[in-house]
């Protein structure tokens, strides 16, 4: 049961198959089991327990509230959560209980969704490894599949001797990690300028960023108030749809959500791709691309065009500047966002009173990781009154260059760009640690963060196995408010593609009964 789909899941509990307490338990023991790959912050075993029974009674009177009823989600851990801790990951907040919901947990618990936990991410959501949070490191379930293990033949899994496990990306792995190691069947990430599509690339998993404005933000621990977007992690994308059609919408808390009325997104099954145009993005092409990522990209093309779609190159001539143009921008709203921590209303206090300066000052240094203070550094001095106008002022108006790039490509024709999502594929822990966090993030954002800066909606979707057994995911680009056009395409894509699903038995072991002993052959039904 823990190997299908949402909706199959969902189907499955309307007729009795199984009921939501079974369901959940299932989850939570897995959880249990696959406690070393850290993915979880914190488990809410109770409370999931609870809406279990709580959702097992609406079943029993013909009262399901929709596709959500009785489905296990987990949510990263910078959603405010009501009577849950929220820390993300950071000392800062450690031990911090929000008296709120966030509008898009609320919106899931609504549906009668089981929230399973909150997942583990880099401090504050800056990083692309989820490597970097207090917690520690999300270890990738692909590190332990039977596809990576065999082109390794490396011996059965020992968690003691293992060294050589891969990175999950960031700094959504938890979340990624909980999808693709069967805990929940969909769970929330936040994308600012990749962080839910790159962990679902590396974890071989579907990754949403809808359009800015089309899903609320309140109660999302801001990062950069004008680029943060829930993102959506599945299995597959019609699930993805399913969960997008849950949280879209107005939320008056949040003056930055779409005014219209939203559409449901389900998706049509999309037979002739004859009338799409493919757009292939040349500056793209990187000297970094791995030469696997950059055999798949052309194959994805390759395939769109077999089947009559038109596949044209396009230019975005502002490519070069936006990794630098988003570094100026994501630093200077992140020293502004994080001028709220100061030790008085919430959060860690240091226990120094000698004045409230130096009281301030020690709060920050014990609180704050050495990431998100260089990244307060950074933003404050591009923030400082003399450098104002020569870095914040200057890359708003190459922003607006970047996603005029975009409006000009789009307008000329163009349904869908298609990118890659990564340089590569994951990469093991002890050689991501090399380089610092500011170079990893820049190398892991250059296909992402582009489309933050320029709000449109992107979903990456993952295509095949490399040569070492590990997921590589492509990116797909759409207009915005197009979300529904954009996943129908993704959807074609992934029935053309059929990737398999992880074979994780050896570290499932006992709980192997969980999957009915058919997870080798549970495949994606459309």
């Amino acid at each position: 049961m823990l190997g299908r789909t949402l909706r199959e899941v969902s189907v499955a509990l309307k007729q009795g198959q199984i009921t939501p307490t079974e369901l959940c338990q299932k989850c939570l023991s897995l959880i249990k089991k696959t406690k070393f790959l850290n993915a979880y912050i914190t488990v809410s075993e109770e409370v999931a327990l609870k809406q279990a029974e709580e959702s097992e009674e609406r079943y029993k009177k013909g009262h399901s509230l929709g596709e959500l009823d009785g489905i296990p989600v987990a949510v990263k851990d910078n959603f405010s959560t009501t009577g849950i801790k929220t820390t993300c990951a950071s000392n800062m907040l450690k031990g911090y209980v929000p008296p709120y919901n966030a509008t898009v947990v609320q919106k899931l618990l609504d549906q009668g969704a089981l929230l399973m936990g909150k997942t583990n991410l880099d401090e504050f959501a800056m990083g692309s490894g989820s490597t970097d949070g207090v917690f520690g490191p999300v270890k990738n379930p692909w590190s332990y599949s039977k596809q990576y293990r065999e082109k390794r033949k490396q011996k059965p899994h020992d968690e003691n001797e293992d060294t050589n496990w891969l990175i999950t990306g960031g700094s959504s792995g938890g979340s990624a990690a909980a999808v693709s190691a069967f805990t929940c069947f969909a769970a929330l990430g936040s994308d600012t300028g990749g962080s839910t599509r790159n962990p679902a690339g590396l974890c071989g998993v579907v990754g949403l960023k809808p359009t800015y404005g089309l899903v609320s933000r309140y109660g999302l621990i801001p990062l950069v108030n004008s680029m943060d977007v829930p993102g959506i992690l599945t299995r597959c994308v019609d699930d993805a749809a399913t969960v997008l059609g849950v949280l879209a919408g107005h939320d008056c808390k949040d003056s930055t959500t779409v005014q219209d009325p939203v559409k449901s997104f389900i998706l049509p099954s999309l037979t002739d791709v004859s009338k799409l145009c493919i757009g292939i993005p040349k500056e793209y092409l990187v000297p970094e691309l791995s030469s696997e990522v950059q055999s798949l990209w052309s194959k994805a093309a390759k395939l769109f065009e077999s089947e009559g779609a038109k596949v044209i190159e396009v230019s975005l001539p502002h490519t070069s500047y936006s990794i630098v143009c988003y570094h100026v921008l994501c630093t200077s709203e992140v020293a502004s966002n994080m001028a709220r921590f100061d030790g008085l209303e919430y959060g860690h206090r240091c226990d120094i009173n000698v004045s409230t300066e130096a009281m301030y000052a020690a709060t920050r240094r014990e609180g704050f990781n050495d990431v998100v203070r260089g990244r307060i550094l950074s933003g404050n001095f591009f923030l400082l009154k003399e450098n104002y106008e020569n870095y914040f002022i200057k890359a708003q108006k190459v922003r607006r260059l970047i996603a005029n790039d975009f409006v000009n490509v789009f307008n000329s024709g163009v349904d869908v760009l298609l990118t890659p999502t990564t340089l590569s594929e994951a990469v093991p822990y002890v050689e991501f640690i090399k380089e610092d966090n500011r170079t990893r993030s820049a190398q892991g954002d250059i296909f992402t963060q582009a489309v933050n800066m320029a709000g449109l909606p992107a979903v990456s979707v993952p295509m095949a196995l490399s040569n070492q057994g590990l997921p590589i995911g492509l990116q797909f680009i759409g207009r915005a408010f197009c979300d529904q056009q954009l996943l129908t395409v993704a959807k074609w894509f992934e029935k053309q593609v059929q990737f398999p699903v992880i074979q994780l038995q050896e570290i499932i072991g006992d709980c192997s009964s969980v999957f009915e002993n058919d997870l080798a052959s549970v495949s994606v039904k459309q």
